[in-house]
């Protein structure tokens, strides 16, 4: 039973108005605040202001904003000059949260800007005195250490959901087994269980930390991944073992799609209307989804071929090429001799060439002669560093424990 994972994301908008004390909101369809925690905002005490907020409208500058609340053109063009080494305000970008402290006076003259570029960060533009000082500063951000286990019925984002948790796991964990699990062929009663972090500003959940730990049952062999620091190289996911779960290539050039027609030596072509052999593995996507490389590599083609349509062609090293065909076209700057990383973006899926819908053909070849991807064995990467390995176990115990401990049976 192939997986397909949906993605959906629910846009809320609110409208609010009105009141009590000097807390005086714009009656828009931009504003955002539902509730105001205790009497301080961004250091200041609100109760020696009038407090106005709103988003960024479309093709609207500062000084749209700020001539509204009384602000002279002179104090907006000394705010733009003295802002650009710490925050441009001409990178304002639309739908992000402002806050706008005024004066307690008929007129409502603005004293201080607020602009949020995201849920932590935050730039404060104050010119309620002689000169005009902007800053930076960060709301605090607690993590919360989570577990969720679940059984897959349908779909792996079915199954998150019914446990009713954030579901950018569903990315989190399709990056960290994109080597070892191929996410487009999740079976039926697959399981899974992990132990996560997420961040929390203002009693708000903003998103996914990081795994910890995780451990997912794919057609019924285990499969662990446990985050590790190490010293000087930075942190990654390595098994129980201590081996790096990245492997040489990913297991697909697309992070979420269907497999549509694997590789063979007898198929028949719709194009065609004839068997031959089929020495690729085709996956359909929506047209215009990103297509990766699955290695790095050097490019050594990036063209049109009237049977292949728009493709590129990477050499990994002297075993190993790859092939994508038929993409709607090829990103900006890929081309020959071009190094890319694994996981970049080269093309975007299309129906070029000789294909009847969209989606992306990924041939493989080994010592020149092209083989099935899906079946062949890579060595890992860099295990754990012999030095680090008493930390790595000792760190791992006590998750390998949480994990083996399910409610869901085997």
């Amino acid at each position: 039973m192939r997986n397909l994972v949906g993605i959906f994301i629910i846009s809320f908008i609110s409208s609010c108005s009105g009141g009590s004390g000097n807390l005086n909101f714009e009656k828009s369809s931009e504003s955002f605040i539902t509730e105001l925690p205790s009497s301080f905002l961004f250091g200041y005490n609100v109760d020696s202001f009038i407090v106005r907020q709103g988003r960024i409208k479309a093709n609207e500058f500062l000084s749209d904003i700020l001539l509204k609340y009384n602000v002279p053109y002179s104090r907006i063009h000394e705010l733009a000059i003295n802002s650009r080494d710490i925050f441009d305000v001409r990178k304002l970008e639309k739908s992000k949260p402002y806050t706008i402290l005024c004066a307690k006076d008929s007129a409502e003259t603005a004293l201080c800007f607020i602009y949020q570029p995201n849920d932590i960060d935050y730039v404060i533009y104050d010119f309620s005195k002689d000169s005009v000082s902007i800053s930076l500063g960060q709301k605090e951000v607690i993590l919360k250490e989570k577990e969720v286990e679940g059984i897959i019925k349908s779909s792996l984002y079915d199954a998150l959901k019914a446990e009713d948790v954030n579901i950018m796991l569903v990315f989190e964990m399709a990056n960290i087994f994109a080597w070892t699990i191929d996410f487009y062929r999740l079976q039926k009663n697959d399981r899974f269980k992990v132990i996560y972090e997420e961040k929390y500003v203002e009693g708000k959940a903003i998103g996914i930390e990081k795994i910890k730990a995780v451990l997912f049952v794919h057609e019924g062999k285990e499969f662990y991944a446990y985050h590790f620091e190490q010293d000087s190289v930075g942190s990654d996911y390595f098994d129980e073992a201590g081996q790096s779960l990245r492997k040489t290539f990913l297991k697909s050039p697309l992070k979420f799609s269907r497999l549509t027609s694997g590789y063979t030596q007898k198929r028949f072509h719709p194009v065609q209307k004839r068997y031959k052999a089929h020495l690729g593995t085709d996956y359909a996507a929506p047209k215009g989804t990103p297509i990766m490389s699955t290695g790095d590599g050097i490019i050594t083609e990036a063209q049109y071929k009237s049977n292949n349509g728009n493709y590129v062609k990477i050499k990994h090293n002297s075993i190993y090429m790859t092939q994508y065909l038929h993409m709607s076209k090829i990103k900006e700057g890929i081309k020959p001799g071009v190094f890319v990383k694994q996981g970049e973006v080269i093309g975007f899926v299309g129906s070029t060439g000789l294909a009847t819908g969209p989606h992306v053909c990924y041939r493989f070849w080994k010592h020149g002669g092209q083989v099935n991807h899906l079946r062949e064995e890579f060595p890992p990467s860099e295990p754990v560093m012999k030095q680090n390995v008493t930390r790595y176990y000792e760190q791992i115990i006590s998750l390998q424990e949480r994990l083996k401990n399910s409610n869901i049976p085997s």
